[in-house]
């Protein structure tokens, strides 16, 4: 079975392309399978990988479909273990995720900020050769210094 990134779906559906859509329970998730007028079926897939889309909920995966103007499924829960829950989905990993998230955005803010006052500054460059020169004689002085303490 291939798979279709959401991107590739909304394509294929808006062209008409698309014949049918399960929701296929997975232990304590849902997939979506695709039937294509080419005959080829296809699973929905993460953005950039193969791995499938998980969706926690048919309700979650209703709501992508609908977005996409998909109206009408079919839901199989053969498969389906509502006690099976993904722990890696629970809220304590997705709130360290976006705290992590946050703090690489404020991150990337404060680099840009730090790189703009660098272009910014009128004063005029120093060649590399000269802050290396500066740097190993700033570097000898201070060992110079911790071997004056130790003796």
């Amino acid at each position: 079975m291939q798979s279709i990134t959401l991107e590739q779906l909304r394509a294929t559906a808006s062209a008409g392309g698309v014949t049918s859509v399960t929701l296929k329970g997975q232990g304590g998730g849902f997939f979506v399978e695709i039937a294509t007028r080419s005959g080829h079926d296809a699973i929905l897939s993460k953005a950039r990988t193969t791995e499938p889309r998980r969706f926690g909920s048919p309700t979650s995966a209703l709501n992508v479909l609908r977005n996409l103007g998909i109206l009408i499924a079919k839901l199989d829960a053969t498969n389906w273990n509502p006690e099976q829950k993904d722990l890696s989905r629970s809220r304590e990993s997705r709130a360290e995720a976006m705290r992590e998230a946050h703090e690489a955005a404020a991150y990337n803010q404060w680099l840009a900020a730090e790189i703009q006052e660098a272009i910014d500054d009128p004063r005029p460059s120093i060649p590399h050769d000269e802050v290396m020169a500066r740097m190993d004689a700033r570097i000898a002085r201070h060992k110079a210094a911790a071997g004056a303490k130790r003796a």
